[in-house]
């Protein structure tokens, strides 16, 4: 058999392998360009010595089918142990990489699972591009069987090489799915369909042959995000606490003594706290630190109309005392360290939490 023909039958193989057109020598400059950006997590969580951008590009031969890839190590640990000074500067080189690369088709960002939505929606809020950055991880090892971080990773190159990915804000999949960085949630602790989007539905899926998107985001992100980050170094302290049965308030003080800025609270329902927090909170809104109360439910709205401390309903007139919406204490607390980035008006917050 000449050379020839058994290039052919590589060639016509890998077609038959790949499920996708074939793409000549003469197409590779038309493959849409595609950043790597790693921060490490359990897809490069390997025994020994961590996978290296590099190594997790030759996990997934079918590459050079779709897109062309460059690739940096922004870091190279748990999800857990990236700091918020390091998402200033992702977000920051991200938005850099945009402004200097404008036939950039998109971005794509490795982390752990642990607390990849919250990294995802801080991108969803300060990078200042229609172009797709989406976020992935893996809920399997390398040295695991049926690794899942290639097939992921793959997806996650080919949603954000897809033009009609464009617009939809940061974007996270895994397990071919595609959610908004500001709905998803980590719904269970282990197995593959780890992550969700309760009460919405998905953005899209990631089929064989071709992205799909279902719907559109109506919130603000991105492009039309007033949140401007580029001489931002630290974001201010915002902390979490949670409502439960007879909880004390001693915790809220505490935080406010070590000096948060804002904090909020994880209510019961639609706004309840216990007494004792309630006279926290009072404490707090003395001391001008801005409360957010969101659910500890897992879904639905605290609204204007919700209980809040026991002083009524939570309302603009109340200048500290702020409604969650329907984002997840997770997400709320980075809205509000953005939002102490601009102002320290609460009406101008709560308006923040209605249109994001």
């Amino acid at each position: 058999m000449c050379r020839t023909l058994k290039t052919t039958h590589a060639l016509l193989l890998l077609w038959i392998l790949a499920g996708q057109p074939l793409l000549g020598a003469a197409d590779s400059e038309e493959r849409p360009r595609v950043h790597l950006i790693t921060t490490g997590g359990t897809i490069a969580n390997r025994t020994g010595d961590r996978l290296t951008p590099a190594d997790l590009l030759r996990s997934i031969p079918t590459l050079n089918l779709y897109v062309r890839v460059a690739t940096e190590q922004f870091a190279n640990v748990p999800s857990s142990s990236l700091t918020l000074d390091q998402w200033v500067t992702l977000s920051q080189r991200i938005n850099e990489l945009f402004e200097k690369d404008p036939d950039l088709s998109g971005i794509v960002v490795t982390s752990g699972t642990d607390t990849l939505e919250e990294i995802a929606y801080f991108l969803h809020l300060t990078v200042k591009s229609k172009r797709p950055v989406v976020v992935v991880g893996s809920m399997r090892s390398p040295e695991i069987l049926g690794y899942d971080g290639a097939a992921n990773l793959l997806e996650a190159f080919r949603v954000a090489a897809e033009s009609s990915s464009q617009g939809r804000g940061v974007l996270v999949v895994l397990n071919s799915e595609i959610n908004s960085a500001r709905e998803v949630t980590k719904v269970r602790t282990q197995g593959l369909n780890t992550f969700g989007t309760r009460g919405y539905g998905l953005l899209g899926v990631v089929n064989s042959d071709r992205i799909v998107f279902y719907r559109n985001l109506e919130r603000r992100h991105t492009i039309t995000s007033e949140f401007n980050i580029a001489s931002v170094e630290t974001l201010p302290r915002v902390d979490i606490l949670m409502v439960y049965q007879d909880a004390s308030g001693d915790l809220i003080s505490a935080s406010v003594e070590a000096g948060a800025r804002g904090i909020v609270i994880a209510s019961a329902g639609a706004g309840s706290v216990s007494d004792s927090q309630r006279r926290a909170i009072r404490f707090a809104r003395s001391r001008e630190v801005f409360v957010v109360f969101s659910t500890r439910t897992g879904g639905g709205h605290v609204s204007m109309n919700s209980p809040a401390d026991g002083a009524g309903r939570i309302g603009q007139q109340l200048a500290y005392r702020i409604p969650g919406e329907d984002l997840a204490p997770l997400k709320a607390r980075i809205l509000l360290m953005l939002a102490l980035t601009k102002t320290r008006n609460g009406e101008e917050i709560a308006r923040m939490f209605r249109e994001y």
